[in-house]
């Protein structure tokens, strides 16, 4: 304020000290000292006053948030590295800086590259792996105790039991005790048919003198000369699928098969995998219900169609879908909650390796119109698993589930690639050549009467 009075007081003894008679001539020098004393004026004025800051705020976009369904499978990925051996951290559900340190050296154990992010393979090996050695319970505690480095030991067994591989160091057995048990049925040993293990077992004569002759009946048991397939992890097969995929170089295509039983057992694991992620996803949007709460209701799937899944060994696919329809219909569920639940219960089948769940799932959802899912009735029958493998009744379903694509169905196995029912076609007509001859038991002529007289 102080220099703003001076100011203005110099402007006007400037004006008064100027002679009159110049005013028309200087004139201009006159407006131009007026604009000048104006503008020092407002310089001085302004002087005093605070700068205005002018500041800027920039918005950042938030990031779209992670499905909880993707977020659920990282927490499983987190909990399985911890499990054997590299520490992940806390299962959050967030793979930060540990989470991935952790995968590279969980690749690193493995052989894989040590990229930091895991492929598809990579992945289910280790969730699959970790359910396996959870559901071992004592068993898994030996092995791990017998290994030199610990629970990472049972990652290289499984490997090298999916690739066929002997492990030593098996855990040691008790000693010898004499115990009295029971015949037991003889195991013979497992074969290796076109990639498939099986196992089968034999009819071990009973003991005692009434038994020395075959073909005698005994009381309160049946004869049996038909061999029983024993359970084989269809999880693991897969992962030994996997590997000989990535040893090959790649899936087989129709130009490049030369085996195709392999062939049918890629596409038979791939079509699992979209299963379960299918199944997955639908699960994530049901609200108050755990993935192990959804698991356990479809547990239920199993018992309920147990009886339709062992017919798809013994009656034509025809048979087996009238049978099932029967069945859809005394369940008073809508057809579209009906499906949906299928798709749920076939990932969870599949995810934790119960076949009559998975296979029960899979003949709903063909019953109820999606005839694209008879694919894996016939991936079934050709390969034995769930069900007596019967390659002669799996290409009617290998049909169904093909024909329903060629008529404008959606596919939802790898829709992406159009050329896989081409591949289809061609490995399951192969099957009809190699079909297997399953053996009939002749039946008796007649059961022996004997009549007592009183």
């Amino acid at each position: 304020m102080f220099f703003k009075n001076i100011t203005m007081a110099c402007a006007a003894a400037a004006m008064l000290t100027v002679p009159a008679t110049r005013v028309s001539a200087d004139s201009g020098d006159f407006a131009a000292g007026i604009v000048a004393g104006v503008v020092g004026s407002a310089i001085v004025r302004n002087a005093g006053k605070q700068k205005r800051v002018v500041r800027k705020r920039t918005y950042t976009p938030k990031k779209a948030a992670v499905p909880s369904y993707i977020r659920q499978e990282r927490r499983e990925i987190q909990t399985s590295l911890n499990y054997f051996g590299f520490p992940a951290g806390t299962p959050d559900g967030v793979l930060g800086r540990n989470s991935r340190a952790a995968i590279s050296n969980y690749q690193a154990h493995m052989g894989y590259p040590a990229t930091g992010q895991l492929t598809d393979y990579e992945k289910n090996f280790l969730l699959q792996s970790y359910n396996r050695a959870l559901a071992g319970g004592a068993a898994t505690s030996q092995l791990i105790a017998a290994s030199p480095t610990g629970p990472r030991g049972l990652l290289t067994r499984y490997r090298n039991e999916a690739a066929g591989v002997a492990t030593a160091g098996a855990v040691a057995s008790a000693p010898a005790t004499t115990v009295v048990v029971a015949p037991q049925p003889q195991v013979l040993q497992p074969q290796v048919l076109g990639g498939t293990t099986t196992t089968t077992t034999t009819v071990t004569a009973l003991a005692g003198a009434g038994a020395a002759a075959l073909g005698t009946p005994q009381t309160g048991s049946l004869p049996s000369f038909m061999a029983q397939t024993a359970d084989v992890s269809l999880a693991s097969h897969c992962n030994q699928v996997s590997l000989l995929t990535s040893t090959n170089g790649g899936f087989m295509t129709t130009e490049t098969m030369v085996d195709s039983n392999l062939a049918l057992n890629e596409q038979f694991c791939l079509a699992r995998t979209y299963a379960i992620a299918e199944g997955e996803q639908l699960a994530s949007k049901i609200q108050g219900f755990t993935p192990a709460q959804i698991a356990q209701q479809c547990e239920g799937f199993g018992p309920a169609l147990k009886e339709h899944v062992a017919a798809m060994s013994l009656k034509p696919h025809t048979a087996v879908l009238q049978d099932v329809s029967g069945f859809v219909l005394g369940t008073g569920m809508s057809p579209v909650q009906l499906a949906g639940t299928a798709k749920i219960c076939l990932s969870v089948g599949y995810r934790t390796d119960n076949m009559d769940v998975a296979v029960g799932s899979a003949l709903l959802l063909a019953v109820l119109g999606e005839q694209v899912y008879a694919e894996l009735m016939g991936h079934h029958l050709a390969q034995g698993f769930g069900v007596s493998k019967r390659t002669d009744l799996a290409l009617a379903w290998y049909d169904m589930g093909l024909t329903a694509i060629e008529n404008g169905a959606t596919p939802v196995f790898a829709p992406g690639q159009p050329e896989r029912n081409a591949l289809l076609r061609k490995a399951s007509f192969s099957l009809g050549s190699n079909a297997a001859i399953v053996p009939q038991v002749q039946p008796a002529s007649a059961l022996p009467i004997f009549k007592v007289e009183p």
